[in-house]
C-alpha cells in the first residue's frame, strides 16, 4: 500500500458549538469547511487537538465527520486520539463507518519512543483497518518525544504511512531531519508559527489550524513559485496574528472567537475543560484581526 497526501494546506477544522448545551453546530461547520475548500486548502483534518475531538461523544464525532463530508469534495484526515492500539483501531473503524471512501486517511500520534512498539502500534492499526495513516509528531498531545532519526526508521518500515505531520520542537530542525530520511510528505503544524521555517526545512505544507487559512494557502502557493522570499512577503503581514492566536491555554477560544468574528462561525464557544475567552482580549483580537485581514481585503478591491 502505498497512498501520500497532496502537498499543500491541509485545514486542522474546529468544532463550532452553540446555545447553553453546547451541542455541535452543523451549520457552522458546514460553512467553515466550505470556507477551507473555497480559499485553496487541498484537504481536511478533522477530529484533531483543535476540533476538541476528546470532549465529544462517538455520536458527535460521527456528526463532524459526516458534516465535513457533506459540505466539501475535500479529502478528508480523520484524528485519532487514543494513544493505545486496542482504542484506536475502535476510532478508525468508526471514522470508517462515518466517511467510507472518502476517508483519506486517520491521524495517529507517535505514541511511543521505542520504535519497536511504534512499528507495531502503526502496524496493528493499518492491517486490522486497511486505514492509510498520518503519523503525527507532536509531544505536547501525546506526552511522548520521539527522536526524529527513530520516527524516520519506524516511517521507512512502514510503507502504509501516508504522511508525517512533524510538530515537535524545534519543528524546522525535525523537519529537516525526517524530511532527509523518509520518502512521504512531512507537513507542519503548531497554527503556522514555524511555516517560513520549515517550509524551507523541506515542509511539503501545513496541515493547521489558522483563522486565516488564504494565508496559509498564499504562502504554500508563493514557497512553492518564487522561493522563501516569496512566501516571506506572502506570510509577513499575518504573523502578529499567527503569534497572537497561539497563546498558550488560550489558543482555541482565540481562533474560535477569531473565526466567530469573520463571520465562519456563530459561537465561539469551547467545551470544558478548554478555557474561554478572556474578555480582556478580545478588543486586541479585533486590532489584530483587522490589520491581518487589510491586504487580503486590499486585494479583492
Amino acid at each position: 500500500m502505498s497512498i501520500t497526501l497532496e502537498s499543500g494546506v491541509w485545514g486542522v477544522v474546529p468544532t463550532p458549538f452553540a446555545g447553553s448545551a453546547l451541542d455541535v453546530d452543523a451549520d457552522s461547520l458546514a460553512g467553515l469547511v466550505e470556507h477551507y475548500e473555497s480559499v485553496g486548502a487541498v484537504g481536511l483534518t478533522v477530529l484533531g487537538v483543535f476540533g476538541e475531538a476528546a470532549a465529544l461523544s462517538i455520536a458527535e464525532k460521527a456528526l463532524v465527520l459526516e458534516t465535513a463530508a457533506d459540505a466539501s469534495s475535500l479529502p478528508i484526515v480523520a484524528g485519532v486520539g487514543a494513544l493505545a492500539t486496542r482504542p484506536a483501531i475502535d476510532e478508525v473503524a468508526a471514522a470508517q463507518e462515518a466517511l467510507g471512501e472518502r476517508l483519506k486517511a486517520v491521524m495517529v500520534q507517535a505514541s511511543s519512543a521505542d520504535p519497536q512498539v511504534l512499528a507495531d502500534h502503526l502496524t496493528a492499526i493499518h492491517r486490522t483497518t486497511g486505514a492509510a495513516v498520518v503519523v503525527q509528531d507532536y509531544p505536547a498531545a501525546s506526552g511522548v518525544a520521539v527522536p526524529a532519526t527513530v520516527l524516520a526508521a519506524v516511517v521507512r518500515r512502514c510503507p502504509f504511512v501516508a504522511a508525517v505531520k512533524g510538530e515537535a520542537p524545534p519543528t524546522a530542525l525535525n523537519i529537516a531531519r525526517l524530511t532527509a530520511e523518509v520518502n512521504v510528505p512531512v507537513f507542519g503544524g503548531l497554527g503556522g508559527q514555524g511555516l517560513l521555517d520549515e517550509l524551507a526545512a523541506g515542509a511539503a505544507g501545513a496541515m493547521t489550524g489558522f483563522s486565516c487559512p488564504e494565508a496559509l494557502v498564499a504562502t504554500v502557493r508563493a514557497f512553492t513559485e518564487g522561493g522563501i522570499d516569496a512566501a516571506r512577503e506572502a506570510f509577513a503581514p499575518f504573523l502578529p496574528l499567527v503569534n497572537f492566536e497561539q497563546q498558550p491555554r488560550v489558543a482555541l477560544a482565540l481562533r474560535k472567537a477569531l473565526f466567530r468574528e469573520r463571520g465562519l462561525i456563530a459561537d465561539a464557544a469551547v467545551r470544558p475543560p478548554s478555557a474561554p475567552l478572556p474578555e480582556e482580549l478580545l478588543p486586541i483580537l479585533r486590532e489584530q484581526l483587522a490589520a491581518a485581514l487589510a491586504p487580503l481585503q486590499a486585494g479583492v478591491r
